[in-house]
């Protein structure tokens, strides 16, 4: 019953990507066949190093594009729209989103201020990630998470190790709640969205479908975040990535006392290792999440290896994936 995110050729990396590369890099990466461009999922601009190419499949270096200062200089021209200094907030953060939802990651000197990032300098690094809509990367495990006829969805933690496809699954999941379909009506939803990851907000407008009912707070702290939706747009279902601090589980408890259901995700691959973390212990313990669905990169990133009840149990018809080892719990 493993189901994963279908990967294919598409207009983002002609129309979005390339245009943001100097011209020789973006000749350089041009000349990758169709298929590896389809699968980009970043692309590493480093200073007097070869361009660096990570895919689903792996990575490539491309030894004939090595980037010169003029060449570093003027990517991040294009990147930033010749107007760097004028993105302070991005700067002291390390990335900025751009059009479409893709992130560039920043790597440089950091000018610190009462021991705080104040901005970048001296950068070196630049990280673009590329954002992709994949609609159906939660078709596996919606009956899962809102069985038919149920009043509404679970809780519900997504799990999986880094670049795992949590992201794209909480993505589609908060289209299809908003959106709603036969047996299911759509609801309201709030995206907590930290890092512009999710709905890709550019100027505060979300880049990706996120759904017909859905709200975004763009850049904003998680707890801080969840506290404001439910002080004031009224969300049936709250959702945000990568929980982890303790003011998190705080919120987390706010929001199911206000009877919203959450949806997020952590870095993991079992429900020991992630209840290992006092913050997402205490919200593990609680009994916060109805179902825990844990992902992998195998075949492919958005692949469902497993979905757990509340105790931690295989749900029932549910198969795994052959290369996922359950917790004794799971397996009793």
């Amino acid at each position: 019953m493993a189901v994963g995110i279908a990967l294919s050729s598409d207009p983002t990396m002609t129309r979005q990507v390339l245009p943001l590369l100097a011209d020789q890099l973006r000749s350089a990466l041009s000349s990758l066949p169709a298929e590896v461009l389809g699968e980009v999922e970043e692309i590493r601009v480093r200073l007097g190093r070869p361009l660096h190419v990570v895919t689903t499949a792996g990575e490539v270096f491309l030894p004939d594009a090595v980037v010169s200062a003029s060449l570093f200089r003027a990517t991040l021209e294009l990147v930033t729209g010749s107007s760097l200094y004028a993105l302070e907030e991005e700067l002291r953060n390390g990335y900025i989103t751009l059009p479409g939802g893709h992130r560039v990651g920043l790597a440089g000197r950091a000018v610190l201020d009462d021991g705080r990032v104040r901005t970048l300098k001296h950068l070196s690094g630049l990280n673009i990630r590329v954002s992709r809509e994949f609609p159906g990367a939660a078709a596996g495990i919606i009956e899962a998470i809102w069985p038919r006829g149920a009043a509404r969805p679970y809780s519900t933690l997504i799990v999986s190790p880094p670049r795992g496809g949590k992201t794209t699954v909480l993505r589609d999941l908060a289209r299809r709640l908003s959106h709603g379909e036969p047996g299911r009506p759509g609801l309201k939803v709030v995206i907590v969205d930290e890092r512009s990851e999710i709905a890709g907000c550019f100027e505060g407008v979300p880049q990706k479908d996120v759904g017909p009912r859905t709200d975004v707070l763009d850049a904003c702290p998680k707890a801080a975040g969840m506290m404001m939706a439910l002080r004031s747009l009224g969300p049936e279902v709250l959702v945000a990535d990568e929980v982890g601090r303790p003011e998190d589980a705080v919120a987390v408890n706010e929001a199911l006392n206000a009877g919203v259901t959450v949806i997020s995700s952590v870095h993991g691959s079992s429900l020991e290792e992630i209840a290992r973390r006092p913050a997402v212990r205490d919200i593990v313990a609680g009994g916060a999440f109805g179902r825990y669905v844990f992902l992998t990169r195998c075949p492919s990133p958005g692949t469902v290896a497993a979905v757990l009840d509340a105790t931690g149990r295989l749900l029932p018809g549910w198969t795994p994936s052959p290369d996922w080892t359950p917790s004794p719990e799971a397996a009793s």
